[in-house]
């Protein structure tokens, strides 16, 4: 898993690309939630990632819950194998995804 950041004011983008699991949720974790410091807009893309476990569904839960506070998290470009996940999990219905 790689994830690349890109700050831009107050919004942070977020290209997460291979896999989110138990394996690589906690790097992914750090790497998002240690930099969300006045940011009032989360935009993770997520068109290069294969596959989020539910690991990786439960650090989308936290983030959605922290920006919540703090202003909008949003999801871009899910291909189709993630786009069945969110949709078979109800997140489809959680998430602000365009």
């Amino acid at each position: 898993m790689t994830i690349n950041k890109k700050q831009d004011g107050t919004t942070l983008y977020v290209e997460a690309i291979g896999r989110i699991d138990t394996v690589t949720v906690t790097e992914a974790e750090k790497m998002i939630k240690g930099s969300l410091d006045g940011i009032t807009e989360l935009i993770l893309d997520f068109k290069e990632l294969d596959y989020i476990s539910s690991a990786g569904l439960r650090l989308l839960l936290s983030l959605q819950k922290i920006m919540s506070k703090q202003g909008k998290m949003v999801v871009r470009n899910e291909n189709e194998t993630i786009k069945e996940i969110f949709e078979v999990t109800g997140f489809s219905e959680i998430l602000t995804i365009e």
